[in-house]
């Protein structure tokens, strides 16, 4: 009785023994494999967001790649193709067509052909000599500041010069009445040139207001906000005619890479009604009056504008900074007026000036 007493305390001790090692294992076996899951799931998340962070940033990068690449193919200030490696290429005036009712037409896709060498930052002005017709050539200059004229700088006088083919004539609807205006290869607004035999061309009244002028006026507002433009006038002559078929004018702003001007313009050398004979400069029209030079007024370029007839383009004088249109340049002690259509003036939004209209 007492051994039986004994064997089912020790197997009772055993079975407890047993419980208490199976809970151990249990806790074991249920503890672990929720901490590794817990683990595995923090780092797999981690790798994940990784992942998609990385693919963020690869995203981020290629869309900056794009951008950079667009904004290299798109930039403003990337120099136009031949611009910088090319070389004055003079239009022929077949190739740009006959006059059609606008005084100038855009050519080569409005990009001028200027070498390195012409796009400087500081201003010079080069004239062709003669040639042995007397007629002028190309006309190239670094315009600037440095090469406008000063602010107390006023304009003389260019009466002295007959240009190739100067037959002066008067018209019934032409403003001032001439038809023919000694025209500035490179305006006086640019270059402070007066009677400088080598930059004066024989032009009609309507090429040199028309065509001329609003580009000279581009280039010269430009230059008083800003720094150099690159600026080529060359004439041209079919043959050994002594008055220019038209003028090709071209710029360029080398400072900021043409961003703020730049074009490559033929502008046609006609006036409308009135028949030109290019190889002498004589003309006819209606009530036409050839003056023979003698008869024609003293021209300075400041000229008062006489009152426009019925029909004319009218011309009138407005200031860099002024917000009205004058008829004549001493109102208002305007300083370095400049001479535009009244049209043009009433379109940039000048105002007449109450006291000369």
């Amino acid at each position: 009785m007492k051994v039986s007493q004994k064997l089912l305390a020790v197997l009772l001790s055993l079975a407890m023994l047993f419980s208490l090692a199976g809970c151990g294992l249990d806790s074991i076996v249920s503890d672990s494999p929720t901490s590794i899951s817990g683990r595995s799931t923090d780092s797999e998340s981690s790798i994940i967001d990784d992942r998609s962070e990385t693919a963020g940033l690869t995203e981020t990068v290629d869309e900056c790649s794009e951008s950079n690449k667009q904004e290299e193919t798109t930039s403003p200030s990337s120099k136009p193709s031949g611009v910088g490696s090319g070389s004055a290429t003079p239009v022929k005036p077949a190739s740009v067509g006959a006059y059609a009712g606008t005084a100038y037409v855009v050519i080569n896709n409005n990009q001028p052909n200027f070498s390195a060498t012409e796009l400087t930052t500081t201003g010079y002005e080069k004239y062709s000599d003669l040639d042995s017709l007397g007629r002028c050539g190309i006309a190239l200059a670094s315009c600037g500041r440095d090469t406008m004229p000063g602010a107390n700088e006023t304009r003389g006088s260019i009466s002295s010069i007959k240009p190739s083919g100067w037959i002066q004539a008067k018209y019934n609807g032409i403003s001032g009445g001439y038809l023919w205006n000694r025209c500035h290869l490179i305006g006086w607004q640019l270059s402070a040139e007066n009677a400088n035999r080598k930059n004066l061309i024989t032009g009609t009244r309507y090429m040199n207001i028309e065509g001329m002028l609003p580009f000279e006026n581009m280039v010269a507002d430009y230059i008083k906000e800003t720094n150099h433009v690159a600026y080529r006038v060359t004439p041209i002559f079919e043959g050994n005619n002594l008055v220019c078929s038209g003028v090709q004018i071209e710029a360029y702003s080398v400072e900021d890479n043409g961003e703020g001007i730049c074009f490559n313009v033929y502008c046609y050398n006609v006036q409308p009604g009135i028949t030109i004979d290019y190889a002498t400069g004589n003309s006819s029209g209606p009530a036409s009056e050839n003056t023979s030079q003698a008869k024609a007024p003293a021209q300075t370029e400041s000229t008062t504008q006489p009152p426009a007839q019925p029909g004319n383009t009218e011309t009138v004088w407005v200031s860099a900074t002024g917000k009205k249109y004058h008829r004549k340049s001493s109102c208002s002690n305007m300083k370095n007026p400049s001479q535009i259509s009244k049209s043009d003036a009433i379109s940039r939004g000048y105002e007449p000036c109450k006291k000369c209209y």
